[in-house]
């Protein structure tokens, strides 16, 4: 499967079947964020996975109600960083951006190996770091839910949650975020504020 043909399969989907995740998956999902770029090769990223016993069960209790269908997950992991693990250059900071990438590195091989890694911002810092003992000056940027897409729809998920399950949520056009010469502003609206 080329790069394109793993990100056309990429789906953020909600029903999950269990997924054995073994170790020698790990080191390869976690080896593809190893070779993201970073500036000055600094690689912040930080992982914190659970994928089994009192630590998974209390990240799942840290979620919100909206992505309780994510109860189903064989794997959460805890996508963090700092500041202070990456480059400053005048006021800019790179973290968030370099860790990104390397989320996307992870999540692309979680794709083509045929699990769903769905990123999720629905949860509480609070329990989610305490649940896998994340320092508290770390930014907890996201969970990235790990399991296997199901055949049927589960009932974990909303009435909306399932029809994106059904096809692709609808995705902006190029010519609104790609501008030549020129920012247009035109586009700017805020997204609305989910639970």
């Amino acid at each position: 499967m080329s790069v394109r043909d793993v990100m056309e399969e990429r789906r953020a989907y909600r029903s999950l079947d269990p997924a054995e995740i073994s170790d020698e998956m790990l080191e390869d999902l976690f080896g593809c964020a190893r070779i993201a770029p970073s500036c000055f090769n600094n690689q912040p990223w930080r992982y914190v996975f659970a994928r089994e016993g009192e630590a998974l069960e209390e990240l799942k209790d840290a979620l919100s109600k909206g992505n309780k269908w994510a109860t189903a997950a064989s794997m959460i992991v805890a996508v963090t960083s700092s500041p202070r693990f990456d480059c400053r250059i005048g006021k800019r900071e790179y973290y968030l951006f370099d860790t990104g990438m390397a989320t996307a590195f992870v999540i692309l091989r979680a794709t083509e190996l045929g699990l769903v890694a769905h990123p999720i911002a629905g949860y509480s810092e609070k329990k989610a770091k305490r649940a896998l003992g994340i320092p508290e000056d770390m930014r907890l940027i996201t969970l990235v839910i790990v399991g296997r897409h199901a055949s049927d729809i589960k009932r974990l998920l909303s009435d909306e949650q399932a029809e994106t399950e059904r096809s692709r949520p609808k995705r902006k056009a190029i010519s609104e975020f790609a501008f030549e010469d020129r920012y247009d502003a035109s586009f700017d609206e805020p997204p609305d504020e989910k639970e």
